[in-house]
């Protein structure tokens, strides 16, 4: 069954300052960028890849970041029917599982993963892909029937 989804990587919505620190402003605006693209694509599955993304001693994001960036999806239109996946490598900080269930307890349907292949098969269960119309009503008429003669038959022996 075929599966359309959207791979965002960190490098296409992490923004930082020049002096290193996060840019919430601008990380806001380029993610609600790639949300909203996937949104009028109609693509209902998307994969957040923060693997490429190395956590420093400290967590990058607070926790009010991290709220901030998840009403980015409301803000976009995301509902309980999407399904986003974010893919790390490593969680020191488990600011990745964090925002996970940040947008879960929003009624959305957030997972953290840190192996591909489980994101992608959590990513495609439940799909709903419809390859075929549905099916319409069919009329159901209803015949009368006359009588009929009735039927004989032949008896061999008799000729």
């Amino acid at each position: 069954m075929p599966l359309e989804l959207q791979i965002i990587r960190a490098s296409e919505f992490i923004r930082l300052a020049p002096n290193g620190a996060f840019d919430l402003s601008a990380s806001k605006a380029a993610l609600a960028e790639l949300a909203g693209a996937c949104h009028k694509r109609g693509i209902d599955r998307a994969l957040l890849d923060i693997r490429g993304f190395e956590p420093g001693p400290r967590p990058l994001y607070t926790l009010a970041d991290l709220s901030t960036l998840v009403n980015t999806f409301s803000e976009i239109g995301f509902t309980g029917q999407h399904r986003l996946a974010l893919l790390y490598r490593t969680d020191p900080h488990r600011r990745a599982r964090l925002f996970a269930s940040l947008s879960a307890a929003r009624g959305w349907t957030v997972q953290a993963f840190d192996d591909f292949e489980e994101a992608l098969l959590w990513l495609s269960a439940g799909a709903n892909i419809t390859s075929a119309p549905a099916a319409a009503d069919v009329p159901v008429r209803r015949v009368v029937s006359r009588p009929r003669a009735p039927h004989r038959t032949r008896n061999p022996k008799s000729s």
